[in-house]
């Protein structure tokens, strides 16, 4: 019998110990184009638990063909496992290579629910930040309740490749979001941590906020507070903090250069129709410091609280007065209207008046 031959036969049998491994290992080493081969080698690896040479194995399974369902199937089996085999003491670590690995390949619940122990330490680590208290504060004042910026459990799967938490009540505000998204689909391993605008169709469920309406008019107050006050600092501060922007479902504009990225989001006419526009500090699994502050709570809870502290004047200037409109009577906001209406073009009496100079005029 052929070493071949013996490969297929200890996989029909379900056995994948010490002889399988040597005999697919030997067979990679001769052919190293057998894709049945390192599928078979893969799973060995997965039941001695060596996780990465399992997935290193996969890797070239389909390399070599990337229809091969089987292999498909079995990197999600090794992607899970290796997630859940995470000791509980890693919580108060960072974030690392088989986190964004599980984000990538686990379904978005299963993903949320392997990187939800680490991502609730670090919100939790957020909310006793200076910052935190702050935005608590300013909501406050707003009439909107909360004494903790982040909730537990206030993090959700966004679909493949994405978990993402925003502040307390936040849904329809400006919110202060923090996302962690991986290289499959979105291009890259990242965790984005910044100013968001949920623009999306609100499907009859608006709240006090008003929905998808109430979150165009926060854009366009955004987009004039850009104009008179903070296109600069903004500009500014993206060029020494990594910040980018991210619309729609791309991932981050990294080849928009700081300035270019404010005046697109000033320019932006229709935010409507991007469904999702955010600013912020953008960390990159791929970049060596970048990797480090993701690796170390600490320095990942100070990231998270330098940007939010950038960010929170200029979410102020469009939060707080929105929000004191937002609790305005229907009379009073009919006042306001009417006000504004009549500044905007003369009243009947004016034109009434206008057109009786006009006939006396005519009559001289």
């Amino acid at each position: 019998m052929d070493v071949q031959q013996r490969a297929v036969e200890l996989a029909k049998s379900n056995s994948f110990g010490v002889e399988a491994l040597d005999l697919n290992l030997q067979i990679t080493r001769d052919d190293p184009s057998n894709q049945g081969a390192w599928t078979r080698l893969a799973r060995c690896y997965l039941e001695q638990r060596r996780f990465a040479d399992a997935a290193g194995a996969l890797a070239t399974a389909l390399d070599l063909n990337p229809s091969n369902t089987i292999a498909k199937s079995l990197l999600s089996e090794v992607t899970k496992r290796r997630a859940m085999a995470l000791p509980v003491a890693e919580a108060s670590s960072g974030f690392s290579a088989p986190d964004f690995d599980a984000l990538g390949h686990l379904a978005p619940v299963e993903a949320a629910r392997a990187l939800g122990p680490k991502i609730e330490s670090l919100l939790l680590s957020v909310n006793e930040q200076r910052t935190a208290g702050r935005i608590v504060q300013a909501r406050n004042r707003a009439g909107q309740p909360g004494s903790k910026l982040f909730h537990r459990n206030s993090f959700h799967d966004g679909g493949d490749g994405l978990v993402y938490a925003y502040h307390h009540g936040g849904r329809w505000e400006p919110q202060f979001n923090i996302g962690f998204l991986s290289t499959k689909p979105w291009g890259g391993d990242w965790m984005r941590v910044g100013l968001g605008f949920n623009l999306v169709a609100s499907g009859g469920r608006e709240d006090q906020s008003g929905g998808q309406e109430g979150m165009v008019r926060y854009y366009e107050l955004f987009q004039q507070q850009l104009v008179t006050t903070w296109r600069r600092h903004l500009a500014d501060w993206m060029g020494t903090s990594g910040g980018f922007i991210q619309y729609g479902s791309r991932g981050p504009a990294i080849d928009v250069l700081p300035q270019q990225a404010v005046e697109w989001l000033i320019n932006c006419h229709n935010p409507a129709a991007q469904e999702w526009i955010f600013v912020g500090r953008w960390l990159s699994l791929a970049k060596p410091g970048d990797a480090a502050i993701l690796a170390d709570m600490r320095p990942l809870v100070a990231a998270v609280e330098d940007t939010f502290a950038a960010l929170f004047p200029i979410w102020a200037s469009i939060y707080v007065p929105v929000a004191e409109r937002s609790r305005q009577s229907p009379a009073a906001r009919l006042r306001s209207q009417s006000r504004r209406r009549s500044r905007e073009r003369p009243g009947r009496g004016a034109r009434q008046r206008a057109e009786r100079r006009t006939r006396a005029s005519r009559r001289t």
